[in-house]
């Protein structure tokens, strides 16, 4: 097996645009070697929570998952969205997989635990099962990801997409070069958020806490920029940031943000 592995969390604007999912997967099924897809659920879970009358509850922007979200959440994520995404992937001559976490165990998590929050059914992963996903990239199959794990006594749990992306690449980087992608609407890492062409091209620790002590990073990029820093540290070749509708130029390293 090439030891090379291209890790990609789509975001969940694009999931909910189907135009740009389109042209997003066309590009995706035409990257070479080895690669694995991780996605939310966009907007749809919501709406359907909303259709059968199931509360949106939220802390400090955070879901919390009680069991009647976490069933919606299975059947959205794991279920429709995770299979539309198999199946044009399919169309396109890329042969893949649809898997969440809770499939061949290969990813144990426990339910959070927080010292005023009671978060519900939401999950904090503990392992990845990387023996499991590599035999599934060594029979040439793409990896497709939905954010649902498990716990060691086979409850469901919700999980951050973007969190399992970057768990799933520090357990590789141990035995192959991997990339990491976080691709979503933005063109990258923005030193004005209200500028889109304001890219930061390369970030590097310092800077990273120089700006966050300044305000001057949009509060949602927080979680994901951490994620990456954390995702270097442990081994990870390479981690962007950026654009998902400009893959192409993404992958190559001459759009979004390096983080370094």
């Amino acid at each position: 097996m090439n030891k090379k592995i291209t890790i990609i969390k789509v975001g969940g604007n694009i999931i909910d645009d189907d135009a740009k999912l389109n042209a997003f997967l066309s590009s995706f099924a035409k990257l070479k070697g080895h690669k694995i897809l991780v996605h939310g659920g966009g907007k749809l879970a919501t709406k359907m929570a909303a259709d059968l009358a199931i509360p949106r509850q939220m802390v400090d922007g955070r879901r919390i998952t009680d069991a009647d979200t976490l069933r919606i959440v299975t059947m959205v994520y794991a279920g429709l969205i995770n299979k539309q995404i198999v199946a044009k992937l399919n169309a396109h001559q890329c042969r893949s997989i649809g898997i969440c976490g809770a499939d061949a165990n290969s990813i144990r998590a426990h339910k959070r635990k927080h010292a005023t929050i009671d978060f519900g059914l939401v999950g904090d992963v503990d392992s990845v099962d990387t023996a499991a996903l590599l035999s599934l990239l060594e029979n040439e199959l793409t990896i497709v990801m939905a954010p649902i794990t498990q716990d060691e006594n086979g409850q469901l749990l919700n999980t951050n997409a973007d969190t399992i992306a970057q768990e799933i690449a520090k357990a590789l980087a141990a035995s192959a070069t991997v990339d990491l992608v976080y691709s979503f609407e933005k063109k990258g890492v923005l030193q004005d958020v209200h500028d889109e062409n304001s890219v930061i091209a390369t970030m590097v620790h310092t800077l990273y806490e120089k700006l966050k002590a300044e305000q001057a990073i949009f509060a949602g990029m927080i979680p994901k920029l951490d994620n990456a820093f954390e995702a270097i540290r442990a081994g990870v070749n390479r981690v962007i940031i950026g654009d998902a509708t400009a893959l192409d130029a993404l992958i190559e390293g001459k759009s979004g943000t390096v983080i370094c």
